[in-house]
């Protein structure tokens, strides 16, 4: 939320026919404590990225943690907040229906939270969520809509999940500096997917494993925006290590232009590398969290720094999810060592490398 940027509906109405886009954001130049790029170099705009979140209203016997947050939305993320308002452009994981009503799916858990989680979501410094995952329908197609309007009425961006395929397959577009920058999500989840699924004319997910739309998605993201970036829930719960379909959708991903991945699903934190000219982050895991997890609580915030539209830097900043109140609390020190050291080691079983590969994937 550092610089002047706005959402390009033009853009996403180029790409997709249709537009779950909000309204156009700007925040004028003052606002922007880096100031104006120089015109010989290329700007240097922040992303940040983090795991699943969600404040819960569940009555299962578990400690609900996280929906007492909401008793004050604009401290919900407590510190972590400060990394996100710190960057051009965060963007979380939001597994959750935001609504009151519906009926739940059959599944094991279904999640809701009230409308109170966007304006949460807000104040935390994040500008757009995914709800291409396996929550967000868990009050079926009125708990998609509410949850929908909600965001829209917040000021929130939304990407994997629409009112129909066109506008769930459609990218967020943001301009930073004049950079392009176009933002999708799909899911590789299989529960319920055939029936979440959007279509042409019925209101659903953004899934992977319709290849030929979400693969078309990614190539019309590339021909109208200098960068795109998608974000995908998938992998096998509390497994560190991609299984080969993800490993497979990261190639398609990479050769239909996607610049950057990022993953969440497992629970736990998986690594991360480069593909070729692309960067994967096969798994960010759980971030607000309403339970102590059986997995992992080891968490933290994937800052990719961009000079122009090239990938720069990419780090993880560590946190550790409070047992306590399910906030992602920043860590230093030994701890961050600890969490920093198993991170890199995560790697081994990407098949990824620690450097771009000069020849980048055909695209």
């Amino acid at each position: 939320m550092r610089t002047p940027r706005l959402v390009s509906a033009l853009l996403v109405l180029l790409l997709a026919g249709c537009t779950s886009a909000d309204p156009p954001r700007w925040h004028p130049p003052e606002e922007s404590p880096t100031g104006s790029p120089s015109p010989t170099a290329p700007p240097v705009i922040e992303l940040a990225f983090a795991g699943d979140v969600h404040f819960v209203d569940f009555d299962g016997g578990v400690p609900n943690r996280t929906g007492a947050l909401l008793a004050d939305p604009d401290t919900a993320f407590g510190p972590v907040a400060e990394l996100f308002t710190a960057a051009d452009v965060a963007m979380v994981n939001l597994e959750t229906a935001v609504t009151t009503g519906g009926v739940p799916e059959p599944k094991a858990f279904t999640f809701r939270a009230p409308p109170e989680t966007y304006q949460a979501i807000r104040a935390a410094g994040i500008d757009l969520v995914s709800l291409a995952n396996n929550h967000a329908l868990d009050y079926g197609r009125e708990g998609l809509a509410d949850t929908l309007a909600h965001a829209e009425a917040a000021g929130v961006a939304v990407v994997g999940a629409g009112e129909d395929a066109a506008a769930a397959y459609a990218p967020w577009v943001a301009e930073v500096h004049g950079v392009r920058i176009a933002f999708l999500g799909f899911s590789q989840v299989y529960e319920l997917w055939e029936s979440w699924a959007a279509g042409d004319d019925r209101s659903g997910i953004a899934y992977a494993m319709d290849t030929e739309r979400s693969l078309a998605a990614v190539r019309a993201a590339r021909e109208a925006a200098d960068v795109v970036v998608v974000y995908l829930h998938w992998g096998q719960e509390g497994n560190e290590c991609p299984v080969p379909e993800m490993r497979d959708y990261a190639e398609a991903l990479a050769e239909a232009g996607a610049d950057l991945v990022v993953g969440t699903h497992a629970h736990l934190l998986l690594g991360g590398g480069w593909l070729g000219s692309t960067y994967v982050q096969y798994g960010l895991g759980n971030f607000l969290w309403w339970r102590d997890d059986r997995f992992s609580n080891d968490t933290g915030v994937l800052w990719v720094t961009l000079q122009g539209a090239q990938i720069e830097s990419v780090e993880f900043r560590p946190a550790v999810i409070s047992r306590e109140t399910g906030q992602p609390i920043p860590v230093d020190g030994e701890e961050a060592d600890r969490i920093l050291q198993k991170y890199e080691e995560l790697r081994g079983c990407t098949g990824l490398t620690e450097g771009p590969d000069p020849v980048p994937v055909a695209r």
